[in-house]
């Protein structure tokens, strides 16, 4: 007895057009991809003042879009070949997989499912964050353990009211919950006296205290009662792009380390310091095995400045509304802020 063979060829045929959607993203690398374009795509999860903005000609600026203007610089030797987009936190992961994006600059805090589930790897921390608590400066608290008989608005979703229950009650404070369901609300409430502080995480923190008219009249408390990592992501797989990433941030870190900047790279080819020689590319070859230039550290250093650079560029003074490095410090300012060296 014969078995008609169109059951298989049916089967058969939904696996090649399933590999057909799987494997345009992963077939080729992201390099090759990146440069046959001749630009590179970057995106983040939603715009937020400092990280990402755009202004009324479209333009965007901000802490994630100078570091993927760094990555840029690296692969293609110039900062300005990109494409910057902003995603929704619920499609970010479907682009970098089907390749629509080369790079997510900044996404959900790093957890271990986000890590290992959708397809996607993180790369290293561009920013380390975490639940603050944004106070008025009159109300002459500069610790999180000064706060007492107090409300608070929080966002009623999630991890964040959880975390303030158990803070006041580990530290026998009385406080007033004022929950809403958007950040956009806490902003709003606050600077309507319907709550005395804000607690969120210190991003959104500081994109409240920025639109306030007054920022230096507020002050987002030191203290983080939660961890929250952020940094790019990558496709998962492709290892040759995220060391190129990876490395990439890790020459902004590293430069601030050793003292090189945007203004004195220039002067510093005949530095006698191997350190500074290996990250400029005068001493060793430390981009060939990464398929990039010799020079690349040098490129991304000089397109953007050092992380100090960068951090100050988007959160410093200058911006009206100063965010101590704190936890972003370098370590040998008692930051978590740590590279790898070149070597």
């Amino acid at each position: 007895m014969s078995t008609s063979p169109r059951p298989l060829l049916r089967l058969l045929g939904a696996i090649v057009c399933l590999l057909a959607l799987v494997l345009p993203a992963s077939a080729q690398s992201t390099l090759d991809a990146v440069r046959e374009r001749g630009f590179l795509i970057c995106g983040a999860t939603n715009p937020i003042p400092g990280f990402a903005q755009q202004d009324a000609q479209g333009r965007w600026s901000g802490f994630d879009v100078d570091f993927c203007r760094a990555i840029a610089a690296a692969v293609l030797g110039d900062p300005n070949l990109i494409e910057f987009r902003s995603l929704r936190g619920e499609t970010r992961f479907a682009p970098l997989q089907t390749g629509t994006v080369d790079v997510l600059t900044r996404s959900g805090p790093w957890t271990e499912r986000r890590d290992t589930v959708y397809g996607a790897s993180y790369v290293a921390t561009t920013f380390f964050d975490g639940q603050s608590f944004l106070v008025p400066q009159s109300l002459g608290v500069v610790s999180a353990f000064e706060l007492d008989n107090i409300s608070v608005c929080v966002i009623d979703a999630g991890e964040e009211l959880e975390r303030i229950q158990e803070f006041f009650f580990a530290n026998q404070a009385r406080y007033t919950e004022v929950s809403y369901e958007e950040v956009s609300d806490l902003s709003v409430a606050y600077q309507a006296g319907l709550c005395q502080i804000v607690s969120a995480s210190g991003r959104n923190l500081q994109a409240i205290r920025r639109a306030l008219p007054d920022p230096n009249a507020h002050r987002i408390l030191p203290e983080r009662i939660s961890k929250e990592l952020l940094g790019p992501l990558v496709r998962e797989g492709d290892r040759q792009w995220f060391n190129i990433v990876r490395w990439t941030l890790y020459s902004l870190v590293n430069a601030e380390e050793v003292g090189i900047t945007a203004l004195n790279i220039g002067s510093l080819s005949a530095s006698r310091n191997p350190a500074i020689r290996r990250m400029l590319g005068v001493e060793g070859d430390f981009g060939s095995p990464l398929g990039l230039e010799p020079t690349f550290m040098a490129a991304a250093i000089g397109a953007v400045g050092n992380y100090a650079e960068l951090y100050d560029r988007h959160f410093g003074p200058q911006t009206g509304a100063a965010l101590l490095r704190g936890q972003n410090a370098l370590w040998t300012n008692g930051g978590l802020l740590y590279a790898p060296p070149v070597r």
